[in-house]
């Protein structure tokens, strides 16, 4: 799908907001319930740039950097607990009582730490093709030829130091590995998207603040344990993609869950937001029009 810049400018506004100690920067466009976009790393709010024009005729869209990623400050930490915290101070600084969430990949984990802690802030949340720490099965993560590719950096970006030495000055590479290494759809993200990823991953401690969501990965996984206790009260979309995690998206969510539909989008590996957005629609309003 190609990328109209100059309309999507005439629709959406970049703004910033106070959230605890920091500023969140989010793209906002649209009328009508509030949706949050919170994408997932190595990306920025940028990967919603297709779904936002699809849902701003019924919605309210709202597309956010995460704490430390893409243009948003630095928060005082990056276990998803303290993530939420952020999440609800950006929701009060915008005078929001209620969203509709939608998650992708570390978007998820903050959007089930948020759910798990904030119940009654969550209209209804779609969770989309994301291993949630402390609550997918421990397999999900073995040393197996079939998931080596889909696990390895867990171990890799938690390390203290060593990708931000091998990766400095060669981030676009990097993230190009990536891309075309968990995606179906090798011409979602195209050259103008690399770009922009790359900037706002070459800006200095950019990279470290991505590596830090996995080094509080441990504390991630006990917290959520710890919230596994309570299934979430609202209704809750899981949507993987077929070419990655697929089916394996509803056995990290089922347990904690009560009332739970999952979805796989055809045609589409990780980056399903980007790969397959007509469809990732059509899912997200069909999960809003039960409510």
């Amino acid at each position: 799908m190609l990328f109209d810049s100059a309309a999507f400018s005439r629709r959406f506004t970049h703004r910033t907001a106070a959230a605890r100690d920091i500023q969140i920067h989010y793209v906002e466009g649209g009328h009508g319930e509030p949706v949050l976009l919170v994408p997932g790393w190595p990306q920025s709010w940028y990967a919603w740039r297709h779904v936002m024009p699809l849902l701003a005729d019924r919605y309210r869209v709202i597309a956010i950097d995460p704490p430390g990623l893409g243009e948003s400050g630095t928060p005082v930490a990056y276990d998803t607990a303290t993530i939420s915290q952020y999440v609800e101070a950006l929701l009060n600084t915008l005078g929001l009582e209620r969203v509709c969430f939608v998650g992708h990949d570390i978007g998820a984990w903050i959007g089930y730490a948020f759910a798990a802690r904030h119940p009654a802030r969550v209209r209804q949340m779609t969770l989309i093709d994301a291993a949630i720490p402390g609550l997918a099965p421990a397999e999900t993560f073995a040393l197996t030829p079939e998931r080596i590719n889909k696990t390895w950096h867990f171990s890799f970006n938690a390390l203290p130091g060593l990708p931000e030495l091998l990766i400095d000055g060669r981030e676009r590479a990097y993230l190009a590995w990536l891309f075309n290494s968990r995606s179906f759809n090798k011409t979602a993200i195209d050259e103008a998207a690399l770009t922009e990823y790359t900037r706002v991953y070459s800006m200095p401690g950019a990279m470290g603040s991505g590596f830090a969501y996995y080094r509080a990965l441990f504390d991630s996984m006990a917290q959520n344990k710890a919230s596994a206790a309570q299934p979430l009260p609202m209704p809750v979309t899981a949507i993987g993609g077929a070419h990655w995690l697929g089916p394996a998206m509803e056995a990290s969510i089922a347990p904690v869950v009560r009332d739970l539909r999952v979805e796989i989008v055809a045609d589409s590996g990780h980056f399903v937001p980007e790969e397959a957005p007509l469809a990732l629609v059509r899912i997200v309003t069909k999960a809003l029009d039960r409510i």
